[in-house]
């Protein structure tokens, strides 16, 4: 048993302490390389049977301690990988069969034993330091919003029933908020589940890995019309669950498409049509074949009066049109007369992709009425016939929103493919791309603009439908952003309501290329600290070195750090602080609820004669190398994972937090979600773990999430952000919640559990809804 021991003890001690080295080398911490002498010398000191063994490993146990905590205080999650593997073979060590042979024989034959006291007091002590560190959250920040009501009578942004959620964000302010106060804080932990309904569309074998369900369904008159990632569009019964219709778009299958998601479909009810008459109302559905179908609402039929024979064929006008590389994934918005919609483009895929215009038509007929291409941004009067828009100009994949009293739509843009390379952009390119434009209903022309990056080489485009409310009666804008940036503006001007500055940003761009010396910060921001290799995490100490290592290779000076041939870590990562989700408002309170997320990515150029040609059974991904045809450099993309493919920076990775917007000021700031989904085994801790998806909030004072990569749907006390209760879900809910009043009075809350392939959560096709007892 102690040369087993003292085999797993040297094993150890050279695997720390070469491995040690090469972190000092990098510039790391040494502790490294002290850990492994401490192990060796211990091996060498069993292979003696010299008592001595014990001793040096309680010293040694009590000065990674003190190192710990010098390096994380008591987050426990961050003690634990430092000490655990350590503590455990500490314990190892003491068990009689290591610890009895230990000693020596004096010449008058007394026996002198290894005394145990010295490493089991380290021991307690290291046990006792982590069970306090489990009480202990240095990370969380506790707080209250304010109760207040600021605006009695707020503007919702538009005549929408109080029971029901006419378009994505609920109204077209898309504030995600519901005067509905059935649920409260006081009751909702008896919320129970009242339905649930499966739309038949699951997860393929053949799909692409972005397979993924993020709809929010709308609710009106007695109906819920929802879409699915292989754009089915469904109506059904908000009381009772049941299908009214269904409606199959055949939008097929295809390898090359980055993204098979449906966020949701838009309603439009003719006001100039004879109540009950075919396609008076409509619902109109976005396909990832890149077509948009106008359906009567009542029975799902086509409207065949709209385009051609009710079908918009949304790549008319493009150079190029490379199959599978250009859809509408997010629902449009309809203005009065106008349908305006906007497209994905598939991210580093080739030079030579279609154009991210945002075009506005005739919502009766599908006339184009105006377009705007950010790379030829002046000239919005209908695309002449022969002509084409911009090839591969910065796109909007998101979701609008528009006020209809300035006339006015916003939009949150993209930027140009490839997003690490920035050589060639043109004069237009470069104002637009990672910013928030708005737009002229009337005639698409820019009214304002305002740049949340510059000169993006990070796939930082504004991915979240920005928020309209008033704030101390100035019309407001809240503009969420990847890097963590919350751009609260004058929506009719632009300018900042929460100033925005401009800070030194690194350089060493390639030769090619070139990095903004500036970029812009908003004074309201979750950015986070830099990351230090202090941060680097893994489940045990093994793993958390290989991270340090990981991390001291890569190229990092911060955030926006330029790509690079050797590697960059990229932090806040592209999956954003923020994204498609947005946040939700209390326009009332005149309060933010939303859900940071914090994962490192990296990113690393590969010049055109190191990329092998494209296998057949490639299918589209954001991760992993991505080609960029036609570019000098592709480049490989992903999280920043360790050896066992978690990330390698400590958590927590999510939080939900509240801001109030009246001052700028972050209120409160949790850990969200568990590892329950994460591991083999169902462990309910509470890390703080990644999501997708947004919240809501109710007059009621709750905030409903799901989202996070743990399958639950959760209420929070909008006040504090704590927890109050959660529903199990069948899949993986990383869709925006939505609530209503059904037909037999009752509040209801409504999420679609169906997973998300970029995350890795379970996939199903459920659509579920909660509400109190009866």
């Amino acid at each position: 048993m102690i040369i087993f021991t003292a085999l797993l003890f040297a094993v150890i001690g050279l695997a720390l302490g070469a491995g040690g080295i090469w972190l000092a080398v990098l510039g790391g911490s040494w502790y490294y390389i002290f850990a492994g002498l401490a192990f060796l010398v211990t091996a060498i000191l069993l292979v003696q049977r010299r008592s001595l063994a014990l001793t040096l490993y309680a010293a040694f146990t009590v000065l990674t301690l003190i190192w710990a905590l010098w390096e994380v205080g008591f987050d426990w999650w961050q003690l634990g990988p430092r000490g655990g593997v350590i503590i455990l073979l500490g314990f190892w060590l003491l068990l009689p069969a290591i610890r009895k042979p230990l000693g020596f024989t004096s010449p008058t034959g007394h026996v002198y034993r290894a005394s145990a006291w010295p490493l089991a007091l380290a021991l307690l002590v290291s046990v006792g330091v982590a069970l306090f560190s489990m009480t202990q959250d240095p990370l969380d920040q506790a707080g209250e919003l304010p109760t207040a009501v600021a605006n009695a009578n707020p503007n919702l942004g538009g005549d929408v029933p109080a029971g029901e959620w006419h378009q994505y964000g609920r109204t077209q302010y898309g504030q995600r908020y519901s005067p509905l106060d059935q649920i409260t804080a006081a009751n909702v932990s008896g919320l129970e589940e009242a339905w649930r309904y499966q739309t038949g569309d699951v997860k393929r074998p053949d799909d692409v890995g972005e397979t993924t369900y993020q709809v929010t369904p709308l609710k009106i008159g007695s109906s819920l019309y929802v879409c699915t990632p292989h754009n089915l569009a469904i109506a059904i019964d908000a009381t009772t669950g049941k299908e009214k219709w269904k409606f199959d778009a055949n939008s097929g299958m295809n390898p090359d498409r980055q993204h098979q998601t449906c966020r949701g479909v838009t309603y439009y009810r003719d006001a100039a049509a004879t109540a009950g008459a075919a396609c008076a109302e409509r619902v109109y559905l976005p396909t990832a074949d890149a077509r948009l179908i106008a359906l009567d609402a009542e029975n799902g039929q086509v409207c065949t009066g709209f385009a051609d024979q009710g079908t918009l064929h949304l790549e008319q006008g493009m150079q190029h049109r490379p199959a599978g590389y250009y859809y509408s994934t997010s629902p449009p918005v309809i203005s009065g007369n106008r349908i305006i919609i906007g497209g994905a483009v598939n991210d580093n895929y080739s030079t030579q992709e279609q154009s991210g215009v945002i075009r506005a038509f005739d919502v009766n007929s599908g006339q184009l009425l105006w377009n705007w291409d950010s790379g030829n941004p002046d000239v919005t009067t209908p695309l002449p016939e022969g002509q084409t828009y911009t090839t591969n100009s910065p796109n909007s994949w998101s979701v609008f929103s528009y006020d209809e009293a300035l006339n006015l739509v916003y939009i949150p843009l993209g930027n140009q493919v490839p997003d690490q390379l920035g050589m060639n952009r043109s004069e237009a390119v470069e104002k637009y791309s990672s910013s928030i434009v708005a737009l002229d209903m009337g005639t698409g022309q820019v009214r304002w603009v305002r740049q949340t990056v510059h000169h993006d080489l990070w796939d930082m485009d504004v991915p979240a439908q920005p928020v309209l409310l008033d704030i101390d009666g100035r019309p407001a804008l809240v503009g969420p952003t990847k890097q963590g940036d919350l751009y609260v503006l004058d929506r009719a001007t632009g300018e900042p309501i929460i100033p925005v500055k401009e800070v030194p940003a690194p350089s060493g761009a390639i030769p090619e290329d070139f990095s903004s010396p500036t970029q812009p910060l908003s004074d309201l921001s979750f950015n986070p600290p830099p990351l230090t290799d202090k941060n680097m995490w893994g489940i045990t100490m093994f793993d958390q070195l290989a991270c340090r290592i990981k991390f001291k290779r890569l190229k990092y000076e911060g955030r926006y750090t330029p790509p690079s041939l050797e590697g960059t870590l990229v932090y806040p990562g592209n999956f954003g602080v923020f994204n498609w989700g947005s946040v939700a408002v209390d326009p009332e309170r005149q309060v933010m609820f939303g859900m940071p997320t914090y994962l490192a990515f990296t990113s690393q150029l590969v010049p055109r004669d190191q990329i092998p040609p494209k296998g057949q059974d490639e299918k589209g991904s954001e991760q992993g190398l991505n080609r960029n045809d036609g570019a000098p450099y592709g480049v490989y993309m992903g999280p920043f994972l360790g050896p066992l493919q978690i990330p390698c920076q400590a958590p927590p990775w999510g939080y939900v937090a509240g801001v109030d917007l009246k001052t700028g000021a972050i209120a409160y700031k949790h850990r969200n979600g568990t590892v329950r989904d994460m591991t083999p085994l169902p462990l309910p801790f509470k890390v703080g773990v990644p999501g997708i998806g947004g919240p809501i909030i109710t007059k009621g004072g709750v905030a409903f999430l799901g989202a996070a990569v743990d399958n639950y749907l959760r209420a929070y006390d909008l006040t504090t952000g704590r927890e109050l209760w959660k529903g199990r879900l069948p899949a993986g809910g990383q869709s925006t919640p939505m609530t209503y009043t059904a037909d037999d009075g009752s509040q209801y809350v409504l999420i679609v559990a169906g997973g998300h392939g970029s995350i890795g959560t379970k996939p199903g096709d459920y659509i579920i809804a909660y509400r109190l007892p009866k």
